[in-house]
């Protein structure tokens, strides 16, 4: 069969897969399919079952609505999962082997949370907004949160989630109210012995540390509440050790850089101190890759060996994501059990096998499992493989180079399946500043090698994988060290002959819009320029965003009215005045993260000294639209930033510079 490039409408012709949960008895796995109707423009999910002694699957929901997070009745027999089959989302059952779903919550403002089952399958734990009716939006409405507005959440006083129990049993059970707090609450875990209830509180009212997520209990009996560790730091995730005497979370304490790495902590829950099991560990654990395509969150809970001697970690090494067990007692031990120049992400283990996700450059997310040491693995589907065998992939290289303060930098560089070196080249800036890029999916760049493009993808100081004094360089010296490793990454490129220097082009999403706004307003070498959702200014956005004085006291190093200078020389608003590189703002109109009017500075401060310059508005979008939105904004995204590039860098006048 002939192969053809890749092109902006692939995008909706993958199917992705989100998220997998082994059953209880490890012999099937239900997972989460997403795909995209072009004719309805709608994305839809299913879930899906696998047999995985046989690799016999079937789809198991209809996927006519959004199916997901599945999760096992601990005697294996039902699936409790979300679904907008009925607009908002609600908690449905289903027996395994036969029967149809049935709705046990019918909440005017739907469910917030997946379904936590009690030990005995009897109850379920979940969240939802406590309110009956939604605030009317056309009304007056005062804030008093320090963080009143969130990315993706929008007013929290609307979308605040309480803790409820639902008895699956009783006749006509209602749930039963188990906060009231005004916090973000979520991922509850029942105790081993059903007594009681760990989740995650967060969206504190009264601080801008307000993603700063606290691990709370709740007694069943007595509805009783105490936090704990209070005031430890940031806690990304926590789970109840099998024996239910200890609680394994990561997270990073108070009083480290930000960018620092995070680890596994095991903690008492009657008190003491929590001890870190991953002090040695150059890179911690639950460190990410930055996709360009839909892919669920890291699972809410810590897996753990059958013996309960390890938890399961997720490692980032470079531009690599490998599993890894920690030993809970005695010495400090991790052994990486699945490696490889990939991205490994497990879902759920069992009593045998490992479940987990695995992509690279040129491959969309597949399931597979292990043996628990990592052993006999088996990839369970290839749902992308129709379209892999009918389009031409990129090249992969590897790049190893100099900073300029001689420290290493890696990158990698996407060549075109057509056409020859050196070949016009795009700049992909990751965001965060604290994530990176490697060996994960990501569509743009699939899409601008299709269309004759060289992608280069740099991961800069500031990036995780690497070790703290990489992650945490560029503190208070934003658009130093970040855009000098950069501009490395380019020379190496045009140097080894893959890049022409006279055919430039740069992008980015969030900090990564940042830096090519940055590039732009010091730089005169590129051609083209898109930046997506950036930060363009210190001291407004120490006012407006969501992240807001937390954040930018912690990358520049104090307040604005106390180091103006930094915040200054750090903007790229400051030199925005000489930018003579055309342009293409993309933003989302609900992004809280980075706001529109730090595009609309930008976007001014072009227009006022004559540089050529356009923005793409996104509806509706939070911060991330363009990656896991609705199908509209994705695909405007595409065309955009494939059209801006055709026209500037290769000079192609008929081709739409934006949709």
């Amino acid at each position: 069969m002939d192969k053809r490039l890749v092109e902006p409408a692939d995008l909706f012709r993958l199917k992705f897969i989100t998220e997998a949960e082994l059953s209880p008895d490890g012999e099937r796995a239900a997972y989460t399919v997403t795909h995209v109707d072009s004719e309805k423009d709608k994305e839809y999910s299913a879930i899906w079952m696998l047999t995985l002694a046989t690799g016999e699957m079937r789809q198991f929901t209809s996927g006519t609505a959004r199916d997901g997070s599945p999760r096992w009745s601990p005697d294996g027999k039902q699936i409790a999962f979300l679904s907008t089959r009925n607009e908002k989302p609600q908690l449905y059952v289903i027996p395994v082997d036969g029967g149809e779903a049935r709705a046990v919550t019918s909440l005017k403002q739907g469910v917030g949370s997946p379904a936590a089952w009690s030990p005995d399958g009897k109850q379920i734990a979940f969240t939802t907004v406590p309110t009956e009716e939604p605030r009317d939006p056309g009304k007056p409405y005062r804030v008093t949160r320090h963080v009143y507005r969130v990315d993706g959440v929008n007013y929290v006083d609307d979308a605040a989630q309480s803790l409820y129990v639902l008895d699956l049993e009783a006749k006509d059970a209602k749930p039963r109210r188990l906060t009231d707090d005004k916090l973000m609450n979520s991922n509850p875990q029942w105790s081993p012995d059903g007594k009681s209830i760990l989740f995650a509180a967060a969206l504190e009212p009264d601080t801008h540390k307000a993603f700063f997520g606290k691990m709370k209990l709740v007694d069943l009996e007595s509805g009783a509440l105490r936090t704990l560790a209070e005031d430890w730091g940031s806690i990304n995730s926590a789970s109840w050790h099998p024996d239910g005497k200890r609680i394994v979370f990561t997270g990073t304490p108070h009083g480290k850089a930000i960018g620092s790495k995070t680890d596994m902590w095991v903690l008492d829950p009657a008190g003491g101190d929590p001890v870190c099991r991953t002090a040695g560990l150059k890179v911690g654990v639950d460190g990410g890759l930055q996709p360009d395509m839909p892919l669920g969150s890291p699972p809410p809970k810590i897996r753990f060996t059958p013996d309960g001697e390890w938890a399961y970690g997720r490692v980032q090494t470079g531009g690599t994501i490998h599993i890894y067990k920690v030993a809970l007692d005695g010495e400090e031990t991790c052994v990486p059990l699945v490696t490889g120049e990939r991205a490994v992400l497990l879902q759920s283990a069992g009593a045998d096998k490992l479940l987990f996700l695995v992509s690279d450059l040129n491959h969309p997310i597949d399931l597979y499992s292990a043996n628990l040491d990592g052993t006999n693995e088996r990839q369970l589907t290839c749902i992308n493989d129709e379209w892999l065998n009918s389009v031409k992939l990129p090249q992969v290289e590897r790049l190893l180079f100099p900073g300029s303060d001689g420290v290493q930098v890696e990158g990698w560089i996407l060549l075109p399946p057509e056409g020859e070196a050196p070949y016009p080249t795009t700049l992909n800036i990751h965001g965060g500043p604290h994530s990176a890029f490697g060996h994960m999916f990501h569509f743009d760049s699939q899409m601008l090698c299709g269309a004759g493009y060289a992608v280069l993808m740099v991961n800069h100081r500031a990036s995780l994988g690497y070790g703290d004094e990489f992650s945490t360089a560029i503190k208070g010296d934003w658009g130093n060290l970040d855009y000098h490793d950069l501009m490395a990454g380019v020379d190496t490129a045009i140097a080894q002959g893959y890049a022409d220097p006279d055919r430039l082009g740069v992008f980015g999403i969030s900090g990564g819009g940042n830096l090519s706004c940055w590039i732009v307003a010091n730089n005169r070498r590129f051609k083209a320029a898109v930046p997506e959702n950036p930060v363009t200014n210190w001291v407004s956005m120490y006012g407006v965003s969501d992240i807001s004085a937390w954040f930018a006291v912690e990358e520049m190093g104090g307040h604005p009215y106390e180091i103006p200078e930094v915040y200054a020389r750090c903007s790229p608003i400051t030199n925005a005045h000489t930018c003579t590189t055309p342009t293409l703002l993309i933003q989302g109109e609900f992004d809280w993260r980075c706001p529109a009017e730090q595009s609309e500075q930008f976007y001014t401060m072009l227009k006022a000294h004559g540089c050529v310059v356009e923005m793409l508005r996104l509806p509706n979008s939070p911060h991330a639209g363009s990656i896991g939105g609705d199908p509209v904004i994705r695909r405007a995204q595409n065309e955009a930033l494939l059209g801006w590039m055709n026209r500037y860098v290769l000079g192609k006048v008929d081709t739409p510079a934006a949709s």
